[in-house]
C-alpha cells in the first residue's frame, strides 16, 4: 500500500498559503457547529519519527477556538495507565460533547512501537487489531466524529530531516537516541504500518494517508479531509472565505 503512494506531491508557497487559509477558517466554523451540535470529535495522528504530525497539528488548531479542544501528546505509559489495560489511558481522555480531543501518537501504539519493539506479546499485539475497532466501532455508535492520519514520509526524507533537527538548535530537542534506533528498525516498522493500515481502515472508521515529504502539501490535506469529514458528519456546509 505504501509503495503505491506519490511521495513527489507538493505544493508551492502562494498556492499552500491560500488553501491553508480556507482550510482553517472553514475549520473554525465547523468548530463552532461542533460545540453547538454537542458532538465529540477525536483525531488520531501517526505517522514516521520527524513526519511532520506537530506541524500539521498546529495548523489544524491555529484558528479554533482553544476552549474547544485539547491536544493529548501521547508517549509510553506511566503511573496508573501503565497497570491497566493500554485502552484506559484514552477511555480516559475522550471528549465531551462539543470538544475536540487530539491525539498526537494514538492507541496504535499497540500494533506498532509495542510491537516492534517487544514491549507486548505476539497474542498481544495480534488480538489489539479486534480491540481497537471495537473500540471505534463503539465510538462511532455513540455519536463520535472519528478521524484518523498515518502522515508517510520516505526514509531518504526522514534522514534528512534528522540531519537538519541536529544542526538546527531550537529544533535538536526533538531528536533523540531513539528516534535513530527507530529508524534502523524502519522495515519491520514498515510492515506493522501495512498491516495496521489494512486492518483497521474500517468503513466507519478509515483512514487517510497523507504524502508527507512536502510539509505543504501535508497540511492541507490533512485540513481538506477534516473539513470534508465534519461537512459531511455535521450536516454543514462552511462558506469558502476567498470567494
Amino acid at each position: 500500500m505504501l509503495e503505491t503512494l506519490d511521495l513527489k506531491q507538493k505544493l508551492d508557497r502562494a498556492d499552500y498559503a491560500k488553501r491553508l487559509t480556507r482550510g482553517q477558517i472553514q475549520l473554525r466554523e465547523l468548530g463552532w457547529q461542533v460545540y453547538q451540535q454537542k458532538r465529540p470529535v477525536v483525531l488520531a495522528f501517526e505517522g514516521w519519527d520527524a513526519a511532520g504530525k506537530g506541524g500539521a497539528i498546529k495548523r489544524v488548531t491555529e484558528k479554533l477556538d482553544p476552549r474547544g479542544y485539547v491536544v493529548y501528546p501521547i508517549s509510553a505509559p506511566q503511573g496508573e495507565d501503565k497497570t491497566r489495560h493500554y485502552l484506559y489511558r484514552f477511555w480516559r481522555r475522550l471528549p465531551e460533547k462539543g470538544q475536540i480531543a487530539i491525539f498526537d501518537r494514538s492507541w496504535y501504539g499497540r500494533v506498532l512501537v509495542e510491537r516492534v519493539e517487544g514491549f507486548c506479546t505476539e497474542a498481544e499485539w495480534k488480538r489489539a487489531y479486534k480491540e481497537i475497532n471495537s473500540f471505534e466501532r463503539q465510538l462511532r455508535d455513540s455519536g463520535c466524529i472519528l478521524a484518523k492520519f498515518w502522515v508517510q514520509i520516505s526514509r531518504e526524507e526522514q534522514l534528512r530531516r534528522f540531519e537538519e533537527r541536529q544542526k538546527i538548535g531550537y529544533k535538536a530537542w526533538k531528536l533523540t537516541d531513539e528516534d535513530w534506533r527507530n529508524r534502523a528498525k524502519w522495515s519491520d516498522y514498515e510492515e506493522a504500518v501495512e498491516e495496521m493500515l489494512l486492518k483497521t481502515s474500517t468503513r466507519t472508521a478509515p483512514w487517510t494517508v497523507v504524502e508527507g515529504n512536502d510539509k505543504h502539501w501535508a497540511r492541507v490535506k490533512v485540513l481538506e479531509r477534516l473539513v470534508e469529514v465534519l461537512t459531511r458528519e455535521l450536516g454543514y456546509k462552511p462558506r469558502d472565505p476567498l470567494k
